[in-house]
């Protein structure tokens, strides 16, 4: 039987897929339109600022409509975005093409999260989030090996293009799903409900700072170790000394260790409490980063990209469950909008600062302090997440029921 989450997790992975098709191809287009390293290194950074520009509103406008219409809306508006890629020629075009591709993600992500809230029980919802990870992970791992074999027998716009279509699949399927009503009629927004629903957010992390906490820790984690993968291939090959070819091989085996961790998590998603999840998955990601940073050897670093691979899903499983268990519904597009802003900046700064100390210092004293850096943050995580008169906040289904 086709259940609501089933759908909802195929609209999701469909885009995935061709995300990470779009990844590839969009910078080898990049690359051969430009030849210039600097343009397509430039892809990192539309992100983060385009969510600058987002998410400081994006929730105000989520928590008040109707999240799937909005989302197929969002959809929609990709897909044309995407296709319209491969037709430009020049950079400033292109740029500002990605700009707003950026910005319509930056709506999406608070928007999808709030409409599985809505549409997942309590109960099912760390099974759902596993179940995810490993369509993240499956995707993380096809897509650019799709990506590879269309870009031998055809070009960069055609891979680009099947992206486009992976978005009009996933709206598709999202219209087969429901709409949820709001719990209450809604005024029309105004400029000055942002500044109320600031407060609104403000007041919830006031008062609940243990789910603040561990939400901002998550988010300190993440945004540093977007940083750390932003240098990852320079690193790898000035540092460590690995060829172009090693690097592939290593994204395989991480991929490879993803999948693993993801299918680990989804069968045995009932059995392990978040608690356990949140731990493991902090303690060996954190691991798998300090060992990378300080490798000197392609063993020592497949051995570290294998950790990471394989506990991420641990981690993202226990983290979005946490945080959509213990937020409220009615509130939870503006809580992830505007924390998404602050992360957003931290990503841009601490990208930033890795590329500009690697400039005055050795680049692995830049890579090992944020691995630390990043080893602190994960350990004081999991000693909030273990402290006993917390039990509260991990409110668990003891039943093997399994997503409906």
């Amino acid at each position: 039987m086709v259940t609501r989450a089933s759908i909802l997790l195929a609209s999701f992975g469909v885009s995935q897929f061709g995300d990470f098709i779009y990844l590839v191809a969009i910078n080898v287009y990049l690359y051969q339109l430009t030849g210039s390293a600097a343009a397509v290194a430039g892809l990192w950074i539309i992100g983060p600022i385009a969510a600058l520009f987002m998410k400081f509103w994006a929730g105000s406008v989520i928590d008040r409509v109707d999240v799937r219409r909005w989302l197929i809306g969002t959809d929609i508006v990709r897909a044309v975005l995407v296709a319209l890629l491969p037709l430009l020629s020049t950079l400033p075009l292109i740029y500002l093409t990605l700009f707003a591709l950026a910005l319509v993600k930056a709506f999406f992500e608070p928007a999808a999260m709030t409409y599985l809230t809505q549409i997942v029980p309590e109960t099912g919802r760390k099974s759902f989030n596993a179940y995810r990870s490993l369509i993240t992970s499956s995707a993380f791992l096809i897509g650019p090996a799709l990506a590879g074999l269309l870009l031998l027998v055809a070009t960069p716009g055609v891979a680009i293009w099947i992206n486009a279509m992976s978005f009009l699949v996933s709206g598709l399927l999202l219209l087969t799903l429901p709409s949820v009503p709001l719990a209450a009629a809604v005024p029309r927004l105004q400029l000055a409900d942002l500044a109320t629903d600031w407060r609104t957010v403000s007041r919830f992390s006031r008062t609940e700072r243990f789910v603040s906490l561990i939400y901002i820790l998550g988010l300190l984690t993440m945004s540093l170790a977007l940083a750390l993968d932003a240098q990852e291939v320079v690193f790898l090959q000035t540092a460590v000394g690995l060829t172009t070819t090693d690097y592939g091989l290593l994204i395989s085996i991480t991929g490879i260790g993803s999948v693993l961790g993801g299918l680990t998590v989804a069968r045995f998603a009932n059995r392990l409490s978040l608690k356990t999840l949140l731990v493991s998955g902090y303690l060996f990601v954190a691991l798998g980063y300090l060992i990378y940073a300080t490798a000197d050897s392609f063993l020592i670093v497949t051995i570290g990209f294998l950790l990471l691979g394989f506990f991420n899903a641990f981690a993202g499983t226990g983290f979005l469950t946490f945080y959509q268990n213990n937020v409220p519904g009615e509130l939870i597009g503006r809580f992830t909008s505007l924390y998404g802003l602050g992360q957003s900046v931290l990503q841009i700064m601490f990208i930033l600062a890795i590329g500009f100390t690697g400039d005055l210092f050795p680049l692995r004293f830049s890579i090992v302090s944020a691995a630390v850096l990043l080893a602190v943050l994960s350990l004081v995580l999991m000693v909030s997440v273990l402290r006993p008169n917390k039990r509260a906040f991990f409110r668990e289904d003891q039943t093997t029921k399994q997503i409906s």
